[in-house]
């Protein structure tokens, strides 16, 4: 069995690029020793907990994203705080998780964007629908915020939690 390097990955929002255009969909590479070594010595990074650390070796592990040519800091500095969140969690997992922990958290992330990606369609729908019949009907907004906010927590629990607690299991089975 061949060791798998890179793994493809959604984005929770997406990049916003200058022009205009949304790149979600990426691959990160596993990370070697130099890739967590080399960024200690960037003059931007005051020590080992400095938190600009994680985006420059987010920076170097990301090899794909969207249809940009290169992925620098400037790009990971400019993420929305959900997708860094998500990258982090990606990244704990595939550099210190095993494959069934990566299939788990890719799954669930992509259960989680279906799931959105739905809510957001029938959103976007019965928008629509309103705005023709000119019917406002204060208990069914009521309702749709709440399934708003269901989905937000999805997308937390996959991006921020789900990862974190297999990066936990990860470090006490060693």
């Amino acid at each position: 069995m061949a060791l798998k390097t890179e793994f493809a990955f959604t984005l929770p929002r997406g990049y916003l690029a200058s022009d205009g255009s949304v790149h979600r969909r990426g691959v990160m590479r596993l990370a070697t020793a130099r890739d967590e070594i080399e960024p200690l010595r960037d003059p931007r990074v005051q020590g080992a907990d400095d938190p600009y650390l994680t985006i420059i070796v987010l920076a170097r592990v990301i090899t794909e994203l969207g249809t940009l040519s290169a992925v620098t800091p400037r790009e990971i500095e400019n993420l929305f705080a959900a997708d860094l969140a998500f990258l982090q969690d990606l990244y704990g997992v595939i550099n210190f998780g095993g494959p069934a922990d990566v299939r788990a958290f890719l799954a669930e992330a992509d259960a989680a964007l279906e799931t959105s990606s739905r809510q957001q369609f029938a959103d976007i729908e019965e928008d629509e629908s309103e705005e023709d019949d000119d019917i406002y009907d204060e208990d069914e907004d009521l309702d749709d915020d709440d399934d708003e906010e269901e989905d937000e927590d999805v997308e937390i629990a996959v991006g921020r939690r789900r990862g974190s607690s297999v990066i936990q299991e990860v470090a006490r089975d060693n």
